[in-house]
């Protein structure tokens, strides 16, 4: 039989068949068969179907196609309970009605597609995320159900206003009391109020409650103080649900002209923008690395964080709340259709309450925010959060064409991604919107390197530079922002560096003042001397280069002191008035030995930096540091290992193969030094970078001592005890 004749059979057979409504796995295999009967004889048939399954075990394709059937039918047949789009919103399901009761075992499966990227960054894959089972009344607070908004009324007397939802998932109606306490950090009750209501059938209902408050305490970038509502719900006498919201009091402006402005007082946005990967264990970020982040950044003299670009985790949030940063909170998706909108929606009533969030940003750098599209899309956004929140601003970080931007009607603050150029334009243009920078600067640099050797290694030069017109360097960004009283500040890219957007061989884009593994860059210091008030000065670069003596060395010095006076073995090289938000310079001709730089405050040192020529690598050291361990098995201790010489010098340009290990209470998590390093992170043998190794530990969970190892060839060992204790009443997995 021809095989026009043989095609024809077949699509007949399976048309037919799919006419008739048998499904299409079926008519496939049922058409298939009759084919082979008219066209083949039967030792023909059997010996190419033999073939066929022989060939078809191992490949994939084919094998899943069964396999894919079968589950369809499984995951129906056990009730599909939820689908969620976004992999950083949270949600919630209601597994009442799937649930099986009695002696009767329970199985929650979650299937997760992380093929889908929802940006061009690492996005990770899994539930990373923590994750709650949690058991209530069929009466209860709503996910996020509790809202207060602090107002101010006078000098001495604040309004608080309460919005409390209750969900009813009953077959009737339910009257409930809603009780609301206002507590201290201390716990003292300050206020109360209470109030019954009626909650339909399948339903919600929202109460609006007021408490006055006299003379609290105000929550700002230096004293955040915090307070607490807590929500509990009654049937009579018997409590059935509560929730604890934190809040502060506080209020916030924007200003055209001045910038912005916290309870009144002028402060500038010193801000960076951030991912929530982390070098040594990807996505899933334990709590004590989110809240060791924040403590690193707040130290460089950071006081603000923006979400970049979608909603972190409430413990990241948290700890914005507890040490006081102006968070600008930004959605994920831009764009109008329902999925983005709930999206929207449950990010601005997660965070509604929080102190740390001064403004709601629709999205980043979309194409759509010059065009007519993006220009409904935003104001459809904008409308929806004015309706969750009337207390805070709407913005969007716009980079294309800003000045053109088709958005700027439904824009309460004008954000800027780089465009420096454009900022007068702008302002001229819109003197009614106060404008701030969403995101700047993004020029790249390595630590402890300080040469022109990129295309080899992949490693940049830690001189702080103007890489080009739109990647300025820290120190021009900032005067240019200082420069004009209206700039209300900004989000210097990043605070921390993450995976993605890198070019081989690197593992990030190095435009972090954290490196990957949360080892400070030159960079950091670079924005204490900019940011900071404490007094600092910091010398780079290391005074380690064998070879090339007599050669000149540019040395810096990053300081906010108003001189600095630069020392070689004692001897002044000369003293230099420091430009404000500028940095010392100095030509070094290279002799080994000490350099020392002194900085001063109307003529007298105020702080001193110190760097020497090191001995040959001699030992390896460890440090702590984190703080405790907690005895749980989520817990984590971040370690440094340096090598140093026999005077305790650190080594900057050693780089030693490491080894750790661990006995007792832990085991090592992650380590790495090298951008470029490709081996994964979970590797306890480590090549060393400029002289020191960051290592992850973990506890198996005892409150026993961990003891952590370091060893290298050639070099005298490390050893560090961890003591692990109790969890305080601050730690929350």
């Amino acid at each position: 039989m021809s095989i026009t004749m043989t095609t024809v059979i077949l699509f007949a057979v399976f048309g037919v068949l799919l006419f008739l409504g048998v499904p299409i796995s079926i008519s496939i295999v049922a058409s298939s068969i009759v084919t082979a009967m008219s066209t083949l004889s039967w030792d023909q048939i059997t010996f190419i179907t033999m073939q066929k399954m022989n060939s078809g075990v191992e490949s994939f394709s084919l094998l899943a196609v069964p396999l894919f059937i079968l589950a369809g039918n499984i995951m129906n047949n056990g009730c599909i309970a939820k689908r969620n789009f976004c992999g950083y919103v949270p949600f919630e399901v209601d597994i009442t009605d799937y649930a099986v009761y009695g002696d009767q075992q329970n199985v929650i499966a979650v299937h997760i597609d992380a093929s889908s990227h929802e940006g061009w960054w690492y996005d990770g894959g899994g539930i990373y995320r923590n994750t709650w089972l949690i058991k209530t009344d069929m009466v209860s607070v709503d996910m996020y159900g509790v809202y207060v908004a602090p107002k101010k009324i006078s000098d001495s007397e604040w309004e608080v206003p309460i919005e409390t939802t209750l969900r009813n998932d009953d077959y009737k109606n339910h009257r409930v009391y809603v009780k609301n306490d206002i507590t201290d950090k201390d716990g003292n009750v300050i206020a109360t109020v209470t109030q019954s209501v009626n909650v339909p059938l399948e339903n919600k209902a929202t109460i609006k409650q007021k408490i006055t408050v006299n003379d609290p305490m105000l929550w700002d970038t230096e004293t955040p103080n915090l307070y607490y509502c807590k929500t509990t719900v009654l049937r009579g006498n018997t409590e059935i649900d509560n929730v604890t919201t934190h809040f502060g009091f506080r209020t916030i402006r924007f200003d055209s002209e001045h910038g912005f402005f916290l309870n009144g007082k002028h402060v500038v946005i010193k801000g960076v923008c951030c991912h929530e990967d982390y070098g040594l264990q990807g996505k899933a970020v334990s709590d004590r690395i989110k809240r060791y982040r924040v403590k690193l950044l707040k130290e460089m003299g950071c006081n603000g964080y923006r979400t970049s670009h979608y909603c972190q985790s409430e413990q990241t949030m948290d700890a914005f709340d507890k040490e006081g940063f102006l968070v600008m909170d930004e959605t994920r998706w831009f764009g109008s259709c329902d999925e983005y909108l709930d999206q929207l929606e449950v990010l601005v009533k997660r965070d509604r309450s929080r102190p740390s969030v001064i403004m709601w940003s629709l999205g980043n750098e979309e194409y759509h925010h010059v065009t007519p599209t993006g220009k409904r899309f935003h104001e459809r956004m904008a409308a929806l959060v004015k309706r969750l929140d009337t207390t805070r601003p709407v913005t969007s970080a716009i980079s294309v064409d800003p000045i053109n931007a088709s958005i700027s009607n439904s824009m309460d603050i004008f954000g800027i991604n780089y465009n420096l150029k454009q900022y007068d334009g702008i302002h001229e243009k819109h003197p009614e919107l106060p404008i701030f920078s969403s995101e700047n600067c993004a020029t790249g640099t390595t630590r402890g390197w300080y040469m022109d050797d990129c295309f080899k290694r992949g490693y940049i030069n830690a001189y702080d530079h103007d890489t080009n017109e739109w990647f300025r360097g820290r120190e021009n960004t900032w005067k240019f922002f200082m420069e004009r009283e209206w700039i209300a500040g900004g989000y210097q890219w990043a605070g921390i560096e993450h995976r993605g957007e890198a070019i081989w061989p690197r593992l990030c884009s190095q435009s972090g003042a954290l490196d990957l593994f949360l080892q400070k860059k030159d960079a950091f210091y670079q924005n204490q001397s900019l940011w900071s008030e404490r007094h600092m000065i910091r010398i780079l670069p290391h005074w380690n280069w064998r070879g090339r003596e007599g050669d000149i060395i540019n040395v810096w010095t990053y300081t906010n002191c108003e001189q600095a006076e630069l020392f070689l073995n004692g001897k002044s090289l000369g003293k230099k008035d420091i430009e404000k938000y500028g940095h010392g310079s100095w030509g070094v001709e290279y002799t080994p030995g000490e350099l020392v730089a002194k900085g001063y405050i109307g003529g007298k040192e105020v702080v001193s930096d110190r760097v020497v020529t090191s001995g040959k690598p001699y030992a390896l050291k460890l440090t702590m540091q984190t703080e405790a361990l907690f005895a749980d098995r989520f817990d984590v201790a971040v370690l440094h290992c340096t090598c140093v010489d026999e005077n305790g010098n650190t080594v900057p340009d050693a780089t030693p193969y490491v080894s750790f290990n661990t006995t007792g209470n832990g085991f090592v998590i992650g380590t790495g030094s090298d951008i470029a390093d490709h081996n994964i992170p979970a590797c306890i043998d480590r090549k060393m970078r400029a002289g020191v190794i960051a290592a992850l530990i973990g506890t198996r969970g005892e409150k026993k001592p961990i003891t952590v190892y370091a060893s290298a060839e050639g070099l005298l060992p490390a050893k560090l005890v961890i003591d692990v204790t109790d969890p305080d009443n601050e730690h929350i997995r």
